[in-house]
This record gives structure tokens, C-alpha cells and sequence, in this order.
């Protein structure tokens, strides 16, 4: 796509409207982007919105002359002045990968014009911009900064957090022999002891359903009981975003809600997406008190990555954090930035 030479031109939503106006050619600009977030597409943004969304909704649509849409960028201000801060929808704790969504090519002119806004009289009260969970690929924390500075702005690039991801190979079989030997005996043990002594078992997943709602409260109290982090992380409003966002990607083929049961008893969970081609890794719960010395967390997660290669993904995306069972499973890092404009 070649850039206009012609400034784009801006639109303003200040109301969740403005969703809904952007909602026909919302996902077709994301699928065009440089990177194909899940926490970027439309249904994503507007659940976040109604279920976490405080301060004033500012979302920016960007047109070329003809009216082609180029970028979007989905933003709210929180604060008063002189404290009022910009930030992206959906951040920070639920959505991993965020950004300005820009047909690749546009990224100069979508930039420019973002800055441009942001230096007019129609953009709302700010003091400081900041643009957190920038995945790897993204142009915001390259582009922006010059271009802030130009304008006697400040910018600071950071690094926020790494986002351990998974390349899937053809087989099975070929994933463990990707592994070295310590972690491939520690798979290969878990599993045969888990098979061996659980008795009745299975794992299954959940992709919809009338009892939809049922499996999520499931999910959500083995999440509860894995740490006293999530127990406290999960607050009710939090429960509500899960329920909301478990019924939007069923009703959109993403959700892939997994459970192992040991003798009637659920013992372990994730909460994943299957997006694009790759499993994205959302969340997790299990029960330390049942069945925790047969492992069925990590069990569950190397029957998970089975699955993936079985049905032809290309990657399991264990999004943002540095646990280590990300890595024993062999996972490497991408990063996760964070760009902060200040006036």
C-alpha cells in the first residue's frame, strides 16, 4: 500500500458509539495490521470497554481522502488536569498485546497524524500519553518517540515485560525432541505417572454451550484456589470480564476452555483462545489439593500443545510473564514495551 502524500484525516468518537460505527471495518484494518492481536479486534475492545472501561472514551479513526480507513486508535483519559493521562483501551492487566491498529504502510502517516491530534485543540485534556503493551512487532515504540520529540515532547521507551511464545512443530514427537533431555524425561515422567495412577481420568475442552456459564464459575474457582495472587485478582468485576469475554469468543469459535478431571474431580484448567493460528495461552487455575502430586497442571499444558500440533497451529503464545513452566516447555521470549509521551 502506498502512503498519500495527502495528510489523513481524522475522525473523533467520544462515545462508545463510535464502536459501533468502526465495528464493519474494525477487524478487516486489524487483520491488514502488522500483527494480528486478539486484544485488538473489535469484540475484544468493546467487552473491555463496558465491563472494565473508566474515564472518558476517546477513539481516533484515521482516512485517507477517499475515505479508506488507515488506523484506529482506541484510547481513554482518566485523571484531571494537571494530571490527565491517555491511555489505550484494554490496558493494562487483562490484555497483553495492545496498540494503535495501522494497515501496514500507513504506519508513517498514521503516526503523524496521531501527533498531530494530540498537539490540536480537539484532543482532550493530557499531560502524559502512555501506550502500554506494545508487542515486538509493533512500530509505536520506533516511530513515536521522533516524532514526539519534534513536537519539544519527552518520550521514554521501556520495556514492560517478555511474552514466552512456542513454535509448533509437525509432530508431536518433534516438539519433545526440541526439548533437552532433563525437560523431555520430566514431560515424558509426569504424564505416565499421571496415567498410571489417577485412576479415572480425562481432559476435555469447552468451547460453548448452554452451560457455558457453569464451566466459567468451574474455571474460576480452581483459578481462586491456585494462589492467593489470583484469588485476589479475581474480584467480582473481574469475574463478570471473564464471563463476558468466555460468551463473546465462544460466539466467535475462539474460546477453548480446558479442564483435566481425575476420578470425577476437576483438578486443573486453562482459559485459552485459539486465534489466527496460534493458541494463545490466557489463564490458568488449578487445585493444590487435589491430585497436586500428579502434576496435572503441567500435564494438562503438554496435552494442550499435542492438540495444537494435531490440529495444525503454528503456535502456542503464552502471553505476557516469566514463569519458569513457560520455559521448561521450551518457550522463547519476544518483548513487551511501553512508550510514555509527556507535554
Amino acid at each position: 500500500m502506498m502512503p498519500s502524500s495527502t495528510p489523513l484525516l481524522t475522525t473523533v468518537y467520544r462515545d462508545p458509539e463510535g464502536f459501533d460505527v468502526l465495528r464493519p471495518e474494525w477487524n478487516e484494518l486489524l487483520a491488514h495490521s502488522a500483527f494480528h492481536s486478539l486484544f485488538l479486534t473489535w469484540e475484544w475492545q468493546t467487552t473491555w470497554w463496558q465491563c472494565l472501561g473508566k474515564g472518558q472514551l476517546c477513539l481516533l479513526a484515521f482516512r485517507t481522502a477517499n475515505g479508506e480507513l488507515a488506523g484506529i486508535a482506541p484510547l481513554f483519559v482518566t485523571g484531571e488536569a494537571p494530571g490527565c493521562e491517555l491511555h489505550l483501551v484494554g490496558c493494562t492487566e487483562v490484555s497483553d498485546y495492545l496498540d494503535l491498529i495501522i494497515a501496514q504502510g500507513r504506519e508513517p502517516e498514521v503516526y503523524a497524524a496521531f501527533v498531530r491530534f494530540l498537539a490540536g485543540s480537539e484532543a482532550p485534556a493530557w499531560d502524559r500519553a502512555t501506550l502500554c503493551n506494545l508487542y515486538e512487532p509493533s512500530h509505536s515504540y520506533t516511530m513515536l518517540p521522533g516524532l514526539a520529540q519534534a513536537m519539544d515532547w519527552q518520550a521514554e521507551v521501556a520495556q514492560e515485560d517478555v511474552a514466552p511464545y512456542l513454535e509448533l512443530p509437525s509432530s508431536f514427537d518433534a516438539y519433545l525432541d526440541s526439548l533437552d533431555k532433563k525437560q523431555r524425561h520430566e514431560l515424558r515422567r509426569k504424564r505416565s505417572k499421571l496415567e498410571r495412577e489417577a485412576g479415572a481420568w480425562r481432559w476435555f475442552q469447552i468451547e460453548g454451550g448452554d452451560d457455558l456459564e457453569t464451566w466459567v464459575d468451574r474455571f474460576l474457582a480452581l483459578h481462586r484456589r491456585a494462589s492467593a495472587g489470583k484469588d485476589s485478582f479475581m474480584t467480582p468485576r473481574m469475574a463478570a470480564f471473564f464471563q463476558r469475554i468466555a460468551r463473546v469468543a465462544s460466539a466467535q469459535g475462539w474460546l477453548r476452555l480446558a479442564f483435566i478431571e481425575i476420578d470425577g474431580v476437576l483438578a486443573s484448567t486453562y482459559f485459552n483462545f485459539d486465534f489466527d493460528g496460534r493458541i494463545w495461552v490466557y489463564n490458568s487455575g488449578f487445585d493444590p489439593d487435589a491430585y497436586g502430586s500428579l502434576s496435572p497442571g503441567i500435564v494438562l499444558s503438554t496435552l494442550l500443545i499435542e492438540d495444537a500440533i494435531r490440529t495444525g497451529h503454528r503456535l502456542c503464545d503464552f502471553l505476557q510473564g516469566n514463569e519458569i513452566y513457560k520455559y521448561r516447555l521450551g518457550a522463547v521470549e519476544a518483548r513487551v514495551m511501553r512508550v510514555t509521551l509527556q507535554r
